[in-house]
């Protein structure tokens, strides 16, 4: 079949395009040069455009994604903006356009679209009450010029009554259909049921299974991976579940980590303080509307950031296969370096978060910068203190300091008992010192990464007082 799409109002057909082929390929291929190629690995936001999609209060928005990272065929009956579809068409500048152009937002230009793609899609944001930072987090400005730019984020005014893209948000995004491309000997499958990508399993047991794509096309565009069948699993219904039970809080495998976010601040039940701690320090608005929390757990890289803070939450995953269901706890799952309990067949439906949770929650990444970066570390502390200020349960998981994402056991058993203090933290030292199998990398000595596993727990004790207040303000 051929991939179509609708590309700045008028529906293309982009043929059968090889399933490495990037959006970002086709489209500076087809002369719409605007949109750049930076970094190819999502980190500079050049290459930044706009697609629809519903939010999880059902309102239809523009969300700025990196091409660079999106199999063509996987945009197939999706609606993309490039900045050239930008203005009107009339001659006329869009107003963030115009307001680039009078705040001076642009030095050497190359990040320019990028930057007006993510403020279009801020300026149609609906609800937009003041400037959201994050809505340009993922577009880097080599010439360091945030505060014009900045600027125009502050200053954006409300769309006018009759704005024509108002009318476009005004239409439902349809469900995602299924998509079958095949170029030579690579095929693009997008299923959509689980029995449909159980028999595409069956038929090519070594296919390359993907979603957001923000792992497996870094392999792509920097190494040159090839991968002759991708399986999309963007269109899966199972695998978009978001449920609170009485029991547990249910994140579908497929669910964006921006959708993660949008389900867990709109339901009245459902807070789980390590997820709001860790979804800002997730690399950056453009790689969280794309990267899936399923695809992060799954990739099993012992630098994660969401494995630690799943397993401090004592999360399990939900596995299925043609042959049924099962589920497995995480703490049980990360068998090796990259290995995973999945066996032959299966997939990763959903992860499941325990509703009765410690009062006590923090998470700490240790990275070169604080933001949109890859952490050396990464810590996650569930703790309940009893009244009499000693630690009556705990967990503590740390990435970066084994070859899978770990639950320090041992450390949680020796705190059961002690006085919540960072007196306490220190005299533990020696068990801290015990956790993992910590290596030297460029981003940190083993030593260095030993050492900050009690540095973080003496942190937590820091931070926190034994009823969960700020220490410092008891002070």
């Amino acid at each position: 079949m051929a991939v179509a799409f609708v590309l700045n109002g008028r529906r293309v057909n982009a043929a059968a395009p090889a399933a490495g082929v990037t959006l970002l390929q086709w489209l500076r291929a087809r002369g719409l040069t605007g949109t750049k190629e930076g970094c190819a690995e999502g980190e500079c936001g050049a290459c930044a455009v706009a697609m629809r999609r519903t939010d999880a209060q059902g309102r239809t928005r523009f969300e700025p994604i990196n091409s660079c990272l999106v199999p063509l065929a996987a945009v197939h009956d999706e609606s993309i903006v490039t900045v050239e579809g930008i203005a009107p068409g009339d001659g006329r500048l869009h107003p963030v356009q115009d307001a680039m152009i009078r705040a001076g937002g642009s030095q050497c230009g190359y990040c320019t679209p990028g930057f007006v793609v993510s403020l279009f899609c801020e300026y149609y944001r609906p609800g937009r009450d003041g400037f959201e930072p994050e809505s340009i987090s993922g577009n880097l400005c080599r010439c360091t010029g945030y505060r014009p730019i900045a600027d125009v984020a502050r200053t954006l005014p409300a769309p006018a009554a009759d704005d024509p893209r108002l009318a476009e948000l005004a239409v439902p995004v349809p469900p995602p259909s299924r998509v079958e491309s095949v170029h030579g000997l690579d095929r693009f499958v997008r299923p959509i049921s689980l029995d449909d990508l159980f028999r595409c399993l069956a038929e090519a047991p070594a296919a390359t299974l993907i979603a957001g794509g923000t792992d497996v096309m870094v392999g792509v565009t920097q190494k040159g991976d090839r991968h002759p069948m991708l399986v999309s699993l963007a269109a899966l219904p199972e695998l978009r579940a978001f449920e609170v039970t009485d029991d547990a809080i249910v994140l579908g495998a497929g669910l964006t980590l921006t959708e993660v976010e949008e389900h867990l601040h709109a339901a009245p039940d459902a807070a789980l303080p390590l997820l709001d701690q860790l979804l800002p320090l997730f690399s950056s608005r453009l790689i969280r509307n794309r990267a899936t929390l399923g695809g992060n757990v799954m990739t099993a890289s012992p630098i994660g950031d969401a494995p630690p803070v799943l397993l401090a939450l004592d999360a399990s995953v939900t596995l299925a296969s043609a042959a049924g269901r099962r589920v497995v706890a995480l703490r049980e799952f990360f068998t090796g370096y990259r290995k995973t309990a999945t066996r032959p067949g299966e997939v990763l439906i959903d992860v499941r978060v325990p509703r009765d949770q410690p009062a006590l929650q923090r998470f700490y990444k240790v990275s070169k910068r604080v933001l949109d970066d890859i952490s050396t570390v990464a810590a996650a502390f569930a703790l309940d203190v009893a009244a009499d200020g000693r630690v009556a349960r705990a967990r503590m998981a740390f990435g970066g300091i084994a070859a899978t994402p770990i639950r320090a056991t041992a450390l949680e058993e020796a705190l059961i008992g002690q006085p919540w203090a960072a007196e306490t933290a220190a005299a533990l030292r020696s068990i801290a010192d015990g956790v993992g199998t910590p290596m030297t990398d460029l981003r940190g000595s083993a030593a260095y990464r030993r050492a900050m596993v009690g540095r973080l727990l003496e942190k937590c004790a820091d931070d926190t007082a034994p009823a969960g207040e700020p220490a410092r303000a008891r002070r």
